[in-house]
C-alpha cells in the first residue's frame, strides 16, 4: 500500500472565505482515489491501486499540487498512513524526516504516544523503534492497547481501519458567519466559500447546477414588535446545467441585492435543489468560433434576476390558426413545459398539425401585425383606409378558435376572409372581413378590419 498525506496551512486573513471546508477537501480528493479519509489534521489518500492511472507517484503528487482548491499545500508519502502522517508533521515543523522509517521517526509524531511522552522519555524511548522494542505485554499493560496497535499498524503487522469518505447525493452545507451580516454584500462575501465547495462537489459528481437555494438564519426572533421567521432564503435557477461559479455568483448577487434582510444573519446554508448530468464544454479548433464573453442564456438569466422574470420575455409560437394567437410572450426563464402549454388555454385539436397547416399560408402574412385589429370605415359598400382599398389577393378563409374562445379573446370563434389590399396612401395592407355566417353577426353589412401592414 502507498499513502499520501495532505495538509493545508490556512492563513488567518483567508480563513473565512478562501479555505474550503474539510468536507469539500475530501470531495476534491475523491476525484483521484476512492480511498480517502481524515486522520487527525491531515487528509490521507491510499493510491496503490490507482496511481498508475495518473502516470505514477511523482506525476500524481504534482497533479495534486497543481489542482489543490486551497493554497499552501504540504504533502508527504509513506508505506502506511501513520508513516505518511509522521513525515508530514516533520515537514510542517521544518525537519527533514529520517531515512530509516518507521523505526527512526521521532516519538512525538505518533498520535497514540502523545499522552505518554514524559514517561516514555524517562524510560529512554525517543523513537518509534525504541517503543516497539519494549516487551509487548508490559507495554500494553502500562500504556494501553492503543499504542501497541498503532505500532503494529505502522510496521504493517495489523490492517488499517479508516472511515472512508463518500460523496453525498445532494449538496448541502452550512456555514457560521464570522460576524453578523446585515447587508446583502456581507452575505455574498461568506457565500463565496459555499460556492467553492459546491464547485468541488459538482465536479466530483459530474453534475451541473440547475437550481440552488441560499438560506440564512436570522439572529433575532422579534424586531420592532414584529415576530420574525427563523430563516430567509432565495432561489437561483439557470436555463442550462452549469459548473461556472462566476455565473452563479453573479446571479446570486443580483437576487441578494433585491432581498431585504429582516434582521442580522448568523448562519448561511447552500443547498442544491436540482442538478443534471454534466457533459462538459464543447469548443472548436477554430479560434474565431470560440467567442469570448457571456453566453446568451447567461445574459438573460442575469437580466431576469436584476429586473424580474416578468420583465424579460421571449416570443413563443402557438399551435393556432388565428394570426393574433400564433405567438405569445412568456418569461424567458419559464420552463419548456409552460411554453408548450400556456396556462388558461386549451390546446387546439391536432396540436402540432394545426400549427403546420396554419404555417402553409403564412407566406402572405405581413411583417407588421397590429396589436389590435382596427375597424375600417365603409363607403358605398367598400372599405376605406386612407382612401378606397383595392383588393389584390384573396380571399383566404379562416374558421378557428372554437375550442377555447373566451370573452377576453374576442367572445366568439374567428370566421374571416383575409385579403391583401392596396391603399392609395398606405400602400399594401392586410385586411379581413367578418363573414355573414359568423354566429354573433348582428347586421347584414359585413365588417372590415385592418390587421397588418406591408413594408
Amino acid at each position: 500500500m502507498h499513502w499520501i498525506a495532505l495538509q493545508w496551512r490556512d492563513e488567518a486573513e483567508d480563513a473565512a472565505c478562501a479555505m474550503p471546508s474539510r468536507e469539500a477537501l475530501g470531495w476534491w480528493a475523491l476525484g483521484y482515489t476512492p480511498r480517502v479519509a481524515w486522520l487527525d489534521e491531515a487528509l490521507l489518500l491510499e493510491v496503490s491501486a490507482c496511481e498508475r492511472l495518473w502516470g505514477g507517484r511523482l506525476p500524481l503528487m504534482r497533479l495534486l499540487s497543481a489542482s489543490t482548491p486551497a493554497q499552501r499545500l504540504q504533502q508527504a508519502q509513506g508505506a502506511t498512513s501513520l508513516i505518511a502522517l509522521a513525515r508530514l508533521r516533520l515537514y510542517a515543523a521544518g525537519v527533514k524526516p529520517p531515512a530509516d522509517t518507521p523505526a527512526a521517526l521521532p516519538l512525538h509524531t505518533l498520535t497514540a504516544a502523545r499522552d505518554h511522552l514524559d514517561v516514555l522519555e524517562r524510560l529512554g524511548c525517543r523513537t518509534w523503534g525504541d517503543v516497539a522494542a519494549l516487551p509487548r505485554g508490559g507495554l500494553a499493560r502500562r500504556f494501553g492497547k492503543a499504542l501497541r496497535e498503532a505500532l503494529d499498524v505502522a510496521w504493517g503487522l495489523r490492517p488499517e481501519q479508516h472511515r472512508w469518505l463518500t460523496l453525498p447525493d445532494v449538496f448541502e452545507q452550512k456555514l457560521e458567519l464570522p460576524a453578523l451580516a446585515e447587508t446583502a454584500p456581507e452575505l455574498m462575501w461568506s457565500a463565496n466559500r459555499l460556492l467553492a465547495a459546491l464547485q468541488i462537489w459538482l465536479r466530483a459528481r459530474q453534475r451541473g447546477a440547475v437550481a440552488l437555494e441560499l438560506q440564512w438564519t436570522l439572529d433575532l426572533k422579534r424586531y420592532n414588535g414584529v415576530n420574525l421567521p427563523p430563516h430567509q432564503s432565495i432561489t437561483v435557477r439557470t436555463a442550462e446545467p452549469t459548473q461556472d461559479m462566476a455565473h452563479l455568483r453573479r446571479l446570486m448577487s443580483e437576487r441578494l441585492a433585491l432581498a431585504q434582510l429582516a434582521a442580522p444573519a448568523s448562519w448561511l446554508r447552500l443547498r442544491s435543489l436540482e442538478t443534471s448530468p454534466w457533459a462538459g464544454a464543447s469548443t472548436s479548433f477554430l479560434p474565431e468560433d470560440n467567442r469570448k464573453g457571456d453566453k446568451l442564456h447567461e445574459l438573460v438569466e442575469r437580466l431576469s434576476a436584476r429586473l424580474g422574470a416578468q420583465q424579460v420575455v421571449v416570443p413563443v409560437a402557438q399551435a393556432d390558426h388565428r394570426p393574433e394567437a400564433m405567438q405569445a410572450w412568456r418569461p424567458a426563464l419559464a420552463s419548456r413545459a409552460e411554453m408548450r402549454s400556456p396556462p388558461g388555454r386549451a390546446s387546439p385539436p391536432g396540436g402540432g398539425e394545426a400549427h403546420e397547416v396554419a404555417s402553409r399560408g403564412a407566406d402572405i402574412y405581413p411583417p407588421w401585425l397590429l396589436r389590435e385589429p382596427v375597424p375600417l370605415e365603409m363607403r358605398d359598400g367598400h372599405p376605406h383606409y386612407r382612401g378606397k382599398l383595392r383588393r389584390l389577393v384573396g380571399p383566404q378563409r379562416l374558421e378557428a378558435g372554437w375550442w377555447g374562445g373566451t370573452a377576453e379573446e374576442g367572445g366568439h370563434p374567428a370566421v374571416r376572409d383575409y385579403y391583401i389590399a392596396e391603399s392609395p396612401e398606405a400602400g399594401l395592407v392586410w385586411v379581413y372581413r367578418e363573414r355573414l355566417s359568423a354566429p354573433l353577426a348582428s347586421d347584414e353589412a359585413p365588417r372590415w378590419y385592418l390587421q397588418g401592414l406591408y413594408a
